[in-house]
């Protein structure tokens, strides 16, 4: 875990996990849009810090910052992929722009890290991904459609890429949590322009405007940031990280009404077999 590097760092988990990481004794190389938010934490750690501009849907810009960190630190040993934002809108009325920003931010970004890293620790047959999900992978509430959309792809490329890479002695992490008390409810979370008043009573009282949860969230980031090291360097690594209480209560009751969905129909799902012996 000699060297990691983080994507979004500017603030929330991203900030706190940099910190993290360079009180434990690790290089870090720690990505923002702008660096100068970043810039307080290199200053501190000058010998193990790199700040690094950075928007992950810029293939360029990741291919730039993946090559500064190997000619500064030698290699990645651990890629964060934290960067991401969140985006509020009932399915009629997410804007074809917006969404599809968001799906290059938070899923193919990702993606584009994952691509850029990859080359490295195949070579050195080690190294981790972490990607950062959320609750809102494992169900969509309503006006999070599109949000958990580019969270439920996320999952699906990892699962498939953990299975991928395990043979070449890289790990792969989803790391869901729940509400922290982060700047996702405030200021990284954006909305539709145009509202519908339909959806007034289902997706109103989650639209940015009414949003009362910032600054209220259970979650504390510093304790997330300093469970993820200690997760990341052990010997074993879960699939999937749930982050939070509620998280593991509102993940917990979705799956349990899941598996009581197939137990009530189990027959009729099995009834579109070929009869037996044909």
């Amino acid at each position: 875990m000699k060297t990691w590097l983080i994507t979004g760092c500017s603030s929330g988990l991203g900030r706190n996990l940099a910190h993290a990481v360079l009180d434990a004794g690790f290089n870090a190389v720690i990505t923002a849009r702008n660096p100068a938010t970043v810039q307080d934490i290199v200053d501190v750690y000058p010998q193990t810090a790199l700040a690094a501009a950075l928007d992950v849907s810029d293939k360029d810009a990741v291919e730039r910052v993946v090559k500064l960190a190997e000619e500064r630190f030698g290699g990645i040993d651990v890629l964060v992929n934290n960067a991401g934002y969140g985006y509020r809108a009932a399915v009629e009325e997410g804007e074809d722009d917006q969404v599809a920003e968001l799906f290059a931010t938070n899923f193919f970004g990702a993606v584009s890290m994952i691509k850029a890293v990859l080359p490295g620790m195949r070579a050195r047959r080690s190294g981790a991904i972490v990607n950062i999900t959320s609750i809102a992978a494992r169900l969509a509430m309503p006006g999070s459609a599109y949000y958990s959309a580019t969270k439920f792809a996320l999952e699906g490329v990892s699962d498939a890429l953990r299975r991928e890479v395990e043979p070449l002695g890289i790990k792969v992490l989803i790391v869901e949590p729940g509400a922290f008390r982060t700047d996702f409810a405030g200021r990284s979370l954006h909305g539709a322009a145009t509202t519908i008043a339909d959806y007034d009573e289902s997706v109103g009282p989650r639209r940015k405007e009414n949003d009362k949860t910032h600054g209220t969230q259970p979650g504390d980031p510093a304790r997330a940031a300093k469970l993820l090291i200690e997760v990341i360097g052990g010997k074993t690594l879960p699939v999937r990280l749930l982050l939070g209480s509620d998280a593991v209560q509102i993940v917990g009751d979705e799956i349990a009404a899941q598996l009581k969905e197939i137990a009530d129909w189990k027959e009729i799902s099995a009834s579109t077999d070929f009869p037996k012996g044909s």
